[in-house]
């Protein structure tokens, strides 16, 4: 039996590792925008979709850093292009656009807006 990195077995594991890691890196990244979005008293939905908002390009970072480790980064393609096959899978999240530091860091930003916005409505 041969094995190898391009197969589908192995895009397999890597979905299931990343289904895997998702819900604990979300709550990783979104922990410190929660806690100070309750310090300046952001109502508690803005405080929970801000925070979401936040931890998600850290999240797809994380996620596409794995893929690149498994996989290495002239054959990551593969993987994506086999995602996209599979619509109710993370492939969402590894749509080419989102590995653009731009977009990654607009997200931030807009999270940012949010919570500043909600602040300033609040008083």
């Amino acid at each position: 039996m041969s094995y190898s990195e391009l197969s589908e077995r192995n895009y397999k594991r890597i979905c299931f590792i990343n289904w895997s890691l998702t819900l604990p890196s979300l709550v990783l990244f979104a922990w410190p925008y929660y806690l100070v979005a309750t310090w300046t008293n952001v109502s508690a939905p803005i405080a929970n979709l801000g925070a979401f908002i936040f931890a998600l390009p850290f999240m797809m970072t994380i996620l596409h850093g794995h893929v690149t480790m498994a996989l290495g980064a002239l054959h990551r393609h593969h993987y994506y292009n086999w995602l996209a096959n599979y619509p109710l899978s993370l492939g969402f999240f590894f749509h080419p656009v989102m590995f653009r530091t731009r977009f990654r860091i607009s997200i931030v930003v807009l999270a940012l807006i949010v919570m500043i916005l909600s602040w300033v409505f609040s008083w």
